[in-house]
């Protein structure tokens, strides 16, 4: 392993200004430590996704750990990353599982993990200069604004089942946050996630038969893809935002480490791909890289992939004890309505914090369309039926935005107005 990894200085000290870089560790005690801390950045988001479509978690979490590793081995260890839950399949997993068949969903989650990874293999090829001319920063704000804001009913119907619980968890995510810095402050809505369970508990509302059946060691419950081509409108535009997340990390860890990685942007599409394709070959959750530990790295300078590989190692040891899973999955409706109000919210403003790091001017027309357009249709959730296939508010805004943004762009170069150069 010490081939793997050059030791960091005499492995327990780092110096102020230094950092640990992905191809150096610490003694393996600190490196673990580190690696630990990853799980529990990680813990909250990866366990909501299950909780909210109905997803076993330890299912989840066992391809969320496979996805990890494979990810380390196919970036040849240079990109620290781990791979969580993505909520951008919440919104068409809801839909497609609505009739209670999870493999229809299973199978749309299998699928769009199949394109990301054949265009992983495409970047790897020709490079992704093609993907930042596709997807400029106005149509990639606006698809993730309008996933978040999607979600809005879907919040508020969990919230409504126990007003007092959600309003307790909402209350304490909100107080943590303004209160406390550093890791209590990161850890906010798994602490409120906590705090809402445990007033769920006071007041009756939680049921531990599942918990108290459960065994402590067995492998997680797998489900098969039932193949149902209608509900693809749902699932693949979910790809664009799954690429814009991998972008964005690759893009951060590069800041962070003072080194270029962009050579490895279609390894990463084509490793989260693979994840994602096996998490739907078994009835996990789609995966994507989570900011959440670029939160850890950012506080710690330790970029280093050893402990990534600690974290991948313990999320498979948690994901085969089902009692835990149980436990997870035991947390009622109530507590979920009050974490998502903000949650769904705060993936809604992610999309608008892309249009501000990438200062889009909205004073231009065609930034102004491409964003108003889709976000209406995503937050009113749009449908139509055709040939049998359902599209939803958020295929038809992803798309909307993607096809008014290249239009209006072409016919604005062909008649030469000079606002174009400064829209992208």
């Amino acid at each position: 392993m010490s081939k793997i990894w050059t030791i960091h200085g005499d492995g327990k000290t780092i110096k102020p200004g230094e950092t640990v870089l992905p191809e150096e560790r610490l003694s393996w005690g600190r490196t673990v430590s580190i690696g630990l801390q990853h799980i529990v950045a990680m813990f909250g988001a990866t366990f909501l996704v299950p909780l909210l479509t109905g997803f076993p978690p330890a299912t989840t979490l066992f391809f969320s750990a496979i996805s990890t590793i494979a990810f380390l081995l196919i970036t040849g260890n240079k990109v620290p990353s781990y791979l969580g839950s993505s909520f951008a399949f919440i919104s068409p997993i809801l839909a497609a599982s609505a009739g209670g068949n999870m493999g229809t969903a299973v199978f749309g989650i299998f699928a769009t993990g199949l394109l990301l990874a054949i265009i992983g293999l495409i970047v790897m090829k020709v490079g992704s200069r093609w993907v930042n001319i596709l997807m400029p920063p106005v149509v990639t704000g606006t698809i993730v604004a309008l996933i978040g804001f999607n979600l809005a009913p879907a919040a508020y119907n969990n919230f409504v089942v126990a007003p007092v619980t959600a309003l307790v968890t909402l209350t304490s995510i909100v107080l943590i946050t303004a209160i406390f810095k550093g890791m209590i402050g990161r850890l906010s809505i798994l602490i409120g996630v906590i705090i809402g369970y445990i007033t769920a508990i006071i007041r009756g509302e939680v049921d531990f038969t599942a918990v108290h059946d459960a065994a402590w060691f067995g492998l997680p419950e797998f489900t098969a893809p039932h193949v149902n081509p209608a509900i693809l409108g749902m699932f693949l535009p979910v790809v664009l935002v799954l690429i814009a997340e991998n972008i964005g990390h690759i893009k951060s860890v590069a800041s962070m480490t003072g080194r270029d990685l962009d050579k490895y942007i279609g390894r990463a599409l084509f490793a989260d791909g693979l994840g994602t394709t096996l998490a739907g070959l078994g009835g996990g959750s789609g995966t994507t890289t989570y900011a959440e530990n670029i939160g850890v790295m950012a506080a710690t300078k330790i970029y280093s992939t050893a402990a990534y590989w600690v974290a991948g190692g313990g999320a498979l040891l948690l994901s085969l004890c089902p009692k835990f899973g149980a436990a997870v999955a035991s947390i009622p409706g109530g507590v979920l309505g009050g974490a998502t109000v903000l949650l769904y919210g705060m993936i809604g403003m992610l999309g608008v914090r892309i249009w501000v790091e990438n200062k889009v001017d909205f004073s231009k027309s065609i930034n102004i369309t491409t964003a108003a357009i889709p976000l209406v249709i995503g937050i009113a959730n749009f449908s139509f039926n055709i040939g049998g296939s359902e599209l939803t508010g958020i295929a038809i805004g992803s798309v909307a935005a993607l096809v008014i943004y290249h239009l209006v762009y072409q016919i604005m170069k062909a008649r030469g107005f000079e606002e174009i150069d400064k829209s992208i």
